[in-house]
């Protein structure tokens, strides 16, 4: 079975540190689900799995048990070419998804040609009551929709999102502190006006001052947006 032989190659290439380390980083994994594979050898796996002809068994097969299994999964989505599979394969995974790390990991190939076909479901993602499915959407608002393919209505969506999850906060305060970077003027009024609660409005800022992309200047006027 496919499972057992990603699994057993999972332990193959176990780094007893690195998953020591890992599971600090996760910390809402289950005790124990960390097996330590860096994620260089996890995308060579994937790879090497995605040609495989029975790899829907592995897709199929949830809920997994280690945590290195759910990011091998990930990486087999990004890898489906299909849009409407990826989307299928999205929606079957994304409510055992446990933690920030395999829900970043997962940037599907197939998401830039089909932008007009994604703000919908982004949008019903966004719409869940699931940690880690509203953080998949706003990570790919962010990933996907502030470049060329940019709408200032998606700044509206993802700033409508109230939660007190750290994991999606941190995500609105990503996706802004990126749109400032990106969209500077049509981000700004988002933390001119306090559109965002306090805690996210402020890690937004610090992360932006953080970010190369932003210029000095503008750096320094958004420091003195910080709010007390």
């Amino acid at each position: 079975m496919i499972t057992e032989e990603i699994r057993a190659d999972l332990f193959a290439n176990q780094d007893i540190k690195y998953r020591d380390f890992q599971s600090k980083l996760t910390p809402t994994i289950a005790e124990g689900s960390a097996i330590g594979v860096r994620t260089p050898i996890l995308r060579k796996l994937a790879k090497g799995y995605s040609k495989r002809k029975d790899v829907a068994d592995f897709l199929d097969d949830l809920p997994h048990q280690y945590f290195d299994e759910n990011q091998i999964h990930a990486f087999l989505i990004s890898e489906i070419k299909d849009y409407d599979e990826c989307i299928t394969r999205l929606n079957q995974f994304l409510p055992y998804v446990d933690n920030w790390a395999t829900c970043d990991q997962m940037s599907p190939k197939c998401f830039k040609k089909n932008h007009d076909l994604l703000p919908g479901q982004l949008l019903k993602w966004i719409g869940t009551n699931d940690i880690y499915t509203i953080r998949f959407a706003i990570v790919s608002y962010m990933s996907q929709f502030l470049d060329e393919d940019f709408d200032e209505e998606y700044l509206k969506i993802v700033a409508s999102v109230k939660s007190d999850e750290y994991y999606i906060n941190m995500a609105i305060a990503w996706y802004f502190a990126t749109a400032l970077a990106k969209q500077y003027e049509a981000a700004l009024p988002y933390i001119e006006y306090n559109m965002l609660d306090k805690w996210t409005h402020n890690k937004a800022i610090q992360k932006s001052i953080e970010s190369y992309r932003v210029t000095d200047e503008h750096k320094q006027y958004l420091r003195s947006l910080k709010r007390k």
